[in-house]
């Protein structure tokens, strides 16, 4: 089957490309600068071109893009959508509902919101992880003493440009008391995102007042949804993760390896960026522990991260995400942490106990190489398209 890729600097894309075309697929890779518009007759147009030049057959791309859906509906073309990325404001498009979809959520619970609104469109599965990679990697030269910690953190610490709610100044006093308020109540809360529920006219209308968004009547996406994932729960996210990879400092030796390179936690030594392919599992293979501390906007899903982690066969030590109960088993596949205590009094634990650390870790790689590998994704994808 000759297959459409959409490429815009994805992760995972040298899995897919490697696995469809070891199924005995084609792949034909098309770029354009428009892919993230709702609407683009440029695309459109390109697109027509390209699908009759390759006798483009399926449509792919990480995460879901209303310009490629609506364009392959045009020429009756299945599109998959392997979305990874949490919030995604594109999966509130109207082009979700297109018959032509096929867009596989990881976060349950975002998946039933959809299905709750009668899009039957949306589909339920966690992300696939290559976990041959590292026996690769590990045959290779490279740096073991950037690439190996006691306690690592690989993500964004959401300062700066990723800090939207800084952008509401000027919002009242009112505003402001209760957004702390509730920001401080959801903290509290593992395993429950109640912001976007909580969010009265009065507030969001004033944070509108300064932000002005505006979704060009091409979506279905409200205020709340946006205030909420984007700004609140991302807030929510740099505070959480600055305190807990405190408290984890606190107890071992952290390195951070992050995009935020003026981060400062203290006792933590900020390594600046890995690669996706070439570092980042090193990194997990060879840290003793490895946090995750879940962006607020996934409510139940396994993150990415995660499933990266326990692919490279590392241990993972990560707050309570529900969908993991659905696959994996807490203390035997992985570990969580219910707040800083919790987490501080884990890391002493493992540290210390080295032989039921690796054994966890072995757990958590057998299971995803078996049972979430991309090989066993694209056939379940498949037969559900067929």
């Amino acid at each position: 089957m000759n297959i459409l890729f959409l490429d815009w600097g994805c992760f995972g894309k040298v899995d897919v490309v490697f696995t469809l075309e070891q199924q005995g697929h084609k792949m034909f890779f098309f770029e354009h600068a428009d892919y993230l518009q709702r609407i683009s007759s440029d695309f459109e147009k390109e697109f027509d071109a390209f699908v009759e030049e390759n006798q483009i057959e399926l449509c792919f791309s990480f995460n879901f893009f209303p310009a490629l859906s609506a364009a392959a509906k045009k020429h009756q073309l299945k599109y998959i959508a392997l979305v990874y990325d949490s919030p995604f404001v594109m999966l509130y498009s109207y082009t979700i509902i297109n018959e032509n979809n096929y867009v596989f959520l990881f976060d349950r619970q975002e998946y039933l919101k959809f299905r709750k609104m009668g899009i039957s469109t949306v589909y339920y599965m966690p992300l696939p992880v290559n976990a041959t990679i590292i026996d690769f990697l590990l045959t290779k030269e490279y740096d073991r003493e950037k690439l190996s910690a006691e306690v690592s953190f690989v993500g964004a610490l959401y300062h700066e440009d990723h800090d939207f709610f800084a952008k509401l100044q000027g919002i009242s006093d009112y505003t402001k008391g209760y957004l702390e308020g509730l920001m401080h109540a959801q903290m509290k809360v593992s395993g429950y995102n109640f912001i976007e529920e909580t969010l009265p006219k009065i507030i969001v209308d004033d944070m509108q007042r300064i932000v002005k968004y505006h979704n060009e009547m091409y979506g279905i996406e409200t205020l709340e949804y946006i205030f909420a994932n984007y700004f609140i729960n991302r807030r929510m996210t740099a505070i959480e993760r600055r305190s807990l990879l405190t408290a984890a400092a606190s107890r071992a030796k952290l390195r951070l390896y992050t995009i935020d390179q003026n981060a400062v936690i203290p006792n933590a030594v900020n390594m600046g960026v890995v690669d996706y392919y070439s570092e980042m599992p090193y990194v997990f293979h060879n840290s003793k522990i490895n946090l995750n501390i879940t962006l607020r906007s996934i409510q139940s899903g396994i993150p990415l991260r995660c499933m990266d982690i326990m692919g490279a066969g590392g241990f993972l030590l990560t707050n309570f995400q529900a969908d993991f109960l659905d696959y994996f088993i807490p203390d035997v596949d992985f570990v969580f942490f219910e707040d800083e205590q919790d987490l501080a009094n884990k890391i002493d634990y493992y540290l210390e106990h080295e032989e039921k650390r690796m054994e966890i870790a072995r757990n958590g790689h057998e299971k995803v190489k078996q049972n979430h590998s991309f090989e066993k994704c694209f056939d379940e994808i498949f037969r559900m398209i067929s």
